[in-house]
């Protein structure tokens, strides 16, 4: 994640510890009792569990192929509830339970609740369709740290990427339920083709309804995503789309909104604000690449900083990796799996840095962008190593 609030608008978020160090610079804030890792390299992993694969919706982009439909194999409440005691023990920062869609899991708050016994961090990805308000009253008292609704959109451009007509009202009543009982939520949106031209909309939407966290994802090229001609933007559409998101941010901290806006799954965006930043503000611009080098970018990002769980159990490196797993949790606890580095791509996503290649591996800001997002590489080129293929940079800026 690239927190942009934090970086171009010196915006303190909870989650910056994680992200950049308790003690780093413009570290602004004091965090409650947040994981601090001492560099990014010894983090332990955000972990994505999908604890199911039915969704009552069909998404176009879905990286799960998810439908609504009862998928056999999955794994048990119990055998879910051993995985959740090896995490526990394992100290990861944050759970994030994702599916599918987790509310459609009949013992959800069952697990969640279980979760939070052992001392996880439980955070909730949701379509927010499901989300009345004895379910927010119900998260709220389950201790979800957070609960992030995804949209695609205004009306019927979500409705057209979620498969159903009437999808982006109920989310709506979704985010206003969560808002009514003080559950803390937030906007999840990947910028496609289908969407881009609608990105300051998105922003007025951000404001109207007092929604104070968004998230904007890169397409990742995994499930019904791997689509790319139709879904994904260009270079100059990503520029484009960067331009606005700093500028609105910029808004939104100026007027003293507090509002934590972050992208997402493209670490080129982390260089592409510092570039624009040393040209208006140098002092804060150093700072920001203090703050990037820490960071390291996709260096500790996906096999360090962030794993999957599916729901059979399998592990890889991050939720777009469905088509490799390092092995499964029923045969061995995910603690164990995540440290074995006699798997090939584990051992390489750990030390990605000489194995890279093409451009990624001259690009003069690798130290803070660590190559971005292996998982786009390996699925456009098929090899983990080779340049991501979603680097909007120049030439001009990379050498």
């Amino acid at each position: 994640m690239i927190g942009i609030s934090k970086l171009y608008c010196s915006q303190g978020s909870s989650g910056d510890a994680i992200r950049y160090g308790h003690n780093s610079a413009l570290s602004d804030i004091t965090t409650d009792k947040t994981y601090v890792p001492k560099s990014a390299r010894e983090r332990r992993p955000v972990v994505v569990f999908n604890i199911t694969r039915t969704c009552n919706l069909k998404c176009v982009h879905c990286y799960s192929d998810s439908e609504n439909k009862k998928y056999t194999g999955e794994l048990t409440t119990n055998e879910i509830k051993n995985i959740l005691k090896d995490l526990s023990r394992f100290s990861i920062p944050a759970l994030l339970l994702s599916g599918g869609e987790p509310l459609m899991h009949p013992d959800f708050s069952e697990i969640a609740e279980y979760g939070r016994s052992l001392g996880l961090r439980i955070t909730l990805s949701t379509n927010g369709t499901l989300i009345t308000d004895n379910i927010a009253k119900e998260l709220k008292k389950l201790g979800i740290s957070y609960v992030g609704v995804s949209l695609d959109g205004i009306g019927e451009i979500n409705d057209k990427f979620r498969g159903r007509t009437g999808a982006f009202k109920e989310a709506i009543k979704g985010f206003q339920n969560c808002v009514t009982n003080n559950q803390r939520v937030g906007l999840r949106l990947t910028l496609t083709k289908q969407n881009v031209q609608d990105l300051n909309k998105i922003f007025d939407f951000i404001e109207a309804k007092n929604i104070n966290r968004a998230c904007f994802y890169h397409l990742a090229y995994s499930g019904r995503g791997s689509k790319i001609s139709e879904y994904d933007l260009t270079h100059e559409e990503t520029r484009n789309a960067m331009d606005i998101i700093l500028e609105r941010t910029q808004d939104f901290y100026t007027r003293g909104l507090n509002k934590d806006i972050l992208t997402v799954d493209n670490h080129v965006d982390g260089i592409y604000l510092y570039l624009k930043q040393l040209k208006e503000h140098p002092e804060q611009a150093a700072k920001t690449l203090e703050l990037l080098k820490w960071n390291g970018g996709g260096t500790y990002s996906s096999g360090v900083g962030i794993g999957n769980i599916d729901f059979l159990g399998n592990v890889h490196p991050d939720q777009f990796w469905m088509h490799y797993s390092f092995g499964n949790v029923k045969e061995r606890p995910f603690s164990e799996i995540w440290q074995d580095t006699s798997n090939p791509l584990m051992a390489g996503l750990k030390n990605r840095i000489p194995l890279l290649k093409g451009k990624c591996k001259t690009c003069k800001w690798l130290d803070a962008c660590g190559g971005a997002l292996r998982v786009r590489a390996d699925v456009f080129y098929n090899d983990p190593w080779a340049p991501d293929p979603a680097c909007y940079l120049t030439e001009k800026e990379i050498i």
